[in-house]
């Protein structure tokens, strides 16, 4: 189900936040050579590692933007339901 809300971001913001999805694509990209190269596996999984990483930073970065901006709104007018959803979001968050 997809969600209707909408979180608006400053042209600055988005350029930052594609800038790292594109390095992320090239990471990407460069594993998917190594292995058609044969690479060796221990350097595909340390390639592996660093988009995890980059994943991560990213996805924390995007978290934190959300909770100063789109939940500080929902609480400051009385939305209450956003917590329930920011419970939702921290336990898909967390499965392993």
């Amino acid at each position: 189900m997809e969600n209707k809300k909408k979180t608006y971001r400053g042209n600055e913001e988005k350029q930052r936040i594609t800038n790292r999805l594109s390095r992320i694509e090239g990471q990407i990209k460069g594993i998917k050579k190594m292995v058609e190269e044969d690479r060796y596996c221990q350097d595909i999984l340390l390639q592996l590692s660093a988009i995890e990483n980059s994943i991560k930073s990213l996805s924390n970065h995007i978290l934190e933007n959300h909770l100063y901006s789109c939940v500080s709104n929902d609480l400051e007018k009385g939305n209450m339901e956003v917590i329930e959803e920011l419970i939702s979001l921290f336990k898909k968050f967390n499965k392993a």
